[in-house]
């Protein structure tokens, strides 16, 4: 019998960043840019930017844990952005930008726990990512998705996230889709 399909919700800075490295993972069936964790229904990205809807970007991710492992997109999420920056990546500053991973099932917590391990053994400043039950998914805009792929020369996908996206072909070479 097949494992059944998978999602894991996670937030690390702008969703564009997420979702162009995620999209290049092998077992990686879909990505949507969206957000998550606040109190507004439905919010558009002008509001979640504003700062007062309490969502973050995150990146919803749709995988098969017979080809990639939660543990191993934990690992990517951990290399590729910065765990411990407060509300904020780099430039990016505002609790949309914060360092969440949204769990949905009491598994994928365990598992996000001993990953807030692992990371700690990687960075030398207190990880601040929270580990949270999943909330209600809200997608991102029509024009969000597919970003990085349909904005390669835009210059904050050059700037930032080419680089991320750089950096985890880099480390996880094996996890790619198709050699980089």
């Amino acid at each position: 019998m097949m494992p059944e399909r998978e999602i894991a919700t996670l937030a690390g800075g702008c969703f564009w960043c997420l979702e162009a490295v995620f999209k290049d993972l092998a077992g990686v069936e879909t990505v949507v840019s969206g957000y998550m964790g606040g109190h507004v229904e439905n919010p558009t990205y002008r509001q979640v930017c504003g700062g007062d809807t309490g969502h973050a970007e995150v990146a919803q991710i749709g995988f098969d844990p017979a080809v990639i492992t939660y543990d191993q997109l934990l690992d990517v999420f951990f290399t590729i952005h910065d765990p411990t920056q407060l509300n904020r990546q780099g430039n990016d500053v505002g609790t949309q930008y914060r360092s969440a991973i949204f769990t949905h099932s009491p598994e994928q917590e365990a598992a996000a726990r001993a990953a807030l391990e692992r990371a700690g053994t990687l960075w030398s400043g207190r990880i601040v990512t929270e580990v949270t039950p999943v909330e209600h998914f809200w997608p991102g805009e029509a024009y969000h998705q597919d970003y990085f792929v349909n904005n390669p020369a835009q210059p904050y996908c050059v700037a930032i996230v080419a680089p991320k996206v750089a950096k985890a072909r880099a480390h996880f070479r094996d996890l790619l889709k198709r050699p980089a």
